[in-house]
Order: structure tokens, then sequence, then C-alpha cells
């Protein structure tokens, strides 16, 4: 199969595990409060057990020495995105805790969810080593000025001690083994790759039940949240795409990291919003239009970039 029959599979059974999800709330098999179990599943076990194992097992310490240049790639990226969704809460006459909320979810995209599954699926051999790579910068502006943008205005601080979480210490305990040669027993890798490949499939399950439980019709009428969909999910992938061209970077990650800035709003900004008590609903509804546009705007930007 070509790149695009990859995609479109892929997010074929994101459609399908988001349908699921959305059935079980609905025949209220599942609801509001036992969504969140799932959800703490998916974020400190599922998937961190599969970015480690899918590292220790795929990536060539000469391949990771040779994907560093995104680091530099995500710390431009996002500059950039602060930037520019800082103008758009302007254009669009955003204020208060939604303005920061809309600009978290304008500079963050759904890498974990829906990222990993497709790059991995795409780049088999190297795709997981380039999106842990980029996850790295991605968790440090996260933990950052991801906390202070969805926390209402003027409270909220930095704690270093979120960088420490799961998928962090995943991704540097497997580098740490790429570049040791350390291998571990073959038992223990089977049990982690059966656990990680639960991940995609909760975590999207996760989103479709959370989609059951909101007004859809109230968020599909805020022009707003087309605008990420427009300069985030489309724009920013084919400039991104065009620019990395003018650099000796080989294509996958070209591929990769046009494909990555086109993911839909990242849905630990809900979870972040909520928790520190700023618009959390307003958040849902973000990452509802964003996720439900990607099933059309990831396979269009896969298509055009074959054309560029």
């Amino acid at each position: 199969m070509n790149t695009l029959e990859i995609l479109l599979q892929q997010i074929g059974l994101f459609v399908i595990y988001i349908l699921a999800g959305m059935i079980l709330v609905k025949t209220k098999v599942l609801n509001g409060e036992t969504l969140d179990p799932i959800s703490r599943f998916v974020i400190k076990m599922a998937l961190p057990v599969m970015i480690f194992v899918n590292i220790i097992d795929g990536v060539e310490r000469d391949t990771l020495f040779h994907s560093l240049s995104i680091l530099v790639i995500a710390a431009v990226f996002y500059i950039c995105m602060f930037l520019i969704s800082l103008g758009m809460t302007k254009l669009f006459h955003l204020e208060g805790d939604q303005a920061g909320i809309y600009q978290a979810m304008t500079m963050f995209g759904n890498v974990g969810f829906m990222g990993i599954p497709i790059i991995m699926s795409i780049f088999p051999q190297n795709g997981i080593l380039y999106v842990s790579v980029f996850t790295v910068i991605d968790q440090l502006m996260l933990w950052t000025v991801g906390v202070k943008l969805t926390t209402p205005c003027g409270k909220g601080r930095f704690n270093p001690r979120k960088l420490i979480n799961p998928a962090t210490v995943a991704i540097f305990a497997a580098l740490f083994l790429v570049i040791t040669g350390i291998k571990i027993p073959q038992l223990l890798d089977t049990g982690l790759q059966k656990i990680g490949a639960t991940a995609s499939p909760l975590a999207m399950i996760y989103v479709g039940g959370v989609f059951a439980c909101i007004d859809i019709r109230r968020y599909l009428k805020e022009l707003a949240l087309y605008g990420i969909v427009l300069v985030k999910m489309l724009l920013i992938p084919v400039i991104m795409y065009g620019v990395l061209h003018l650099f000796t970077i080989s294509e996958e990650i070209h591929l990769t990291m046009a494909l990555i800035a086109g993911m839909p709003a990242m849905t630990s900004v809900v979870m972040m919003a909520n928790s520190s008590g700023s618009d959390g609903d307003y958040a849902l509804g973000g990452v509802f239009v964003t996720t439900i546009c990607s099933i059309v705007t990831l396979p269009f930007i896969c298509w055009l970039l074959q054309y560029i």
C-alpha cells in the first residue's frame, strides 16, 4: 500500500473506535465517570509502554543520531505556533480563559493518540523514533507554556516535576537501552507489546465517549474553531513541508513533521483545562471539531504533499 492508502486505513480505524465509544456511552455501558479510568490507563501505561517497546524493538543507534535534527525543528515549530496562535486570538477577538485555551489548541496536536499510530503505520521502522524525539520538545512546551495557557488568567505556575511523567520516562529509558545496546527478555518484550497495542483503540474509544457527553451542535457553530482547521491543519503542514525541503533532511522526516503539524487539537488540553478550573467545555468543543475535520484534512494533506 502507498502512504495515502495506509493513512486512510488508519483514519478508518479511528472512526470505528470513536463510533464505538459514542455507542458505549449512548447505551449507558460507559459514562463520564467510567471514561476517566480509561484515559488514565492510556496516558499512564498503555501509551508510554507502546512508545518504549517500539523504540527498543525498531530503532538502531545510527538512526537515532541522524534524527536529532527533529529537536531543532520541533523547537522552531513551537515558537512559530505560539506567535501564530496569539495572532489568531486577536483575529477572532477571543479574551480571557478562552483565548488561552484557543492558543493551546492551536499549538498542541494530538500526537499521542493519533500521531503515533499514523506515523508508525507509514514508517514502521523509524516512525516511532521520529515522533518520540519530537515528543521531548512537545512535552517540555506542554508542561510549561501549555499549563499557563490552560489555567485561568492570573494563575498557574510551572511545576518542573510535571516534566517527569510516564511518557518522558518511557522515551528516555528506551533511548538509553538503544544507545547501550541492552536487550530486555523476549517474554517481557511480548507482554509489553500486547499492552501497548491497546493504546490507540482505547484512546479513540475514550475520545468518542467524551464526544457523546457534549452538545455537539453548539460547537459546530464556533467559527474560530474552523480557524484552527484552516491554519494549523491545512496551511502549516504545507508550509512546513516546503520549508524543510530547503535543508538536507530525509524525506521521511519531512512527511512526519508535516503530518504531526496537521494533527487535531490535543485531548490533554481538555484535561488540563478541567483540572485547573478553566473552560474545559470550550476545549472539548475544539477537540471535537478538529478531530472530526481531521478525517478529511489528514488524507488531503497527505495526497497534496505527494505532488509538491
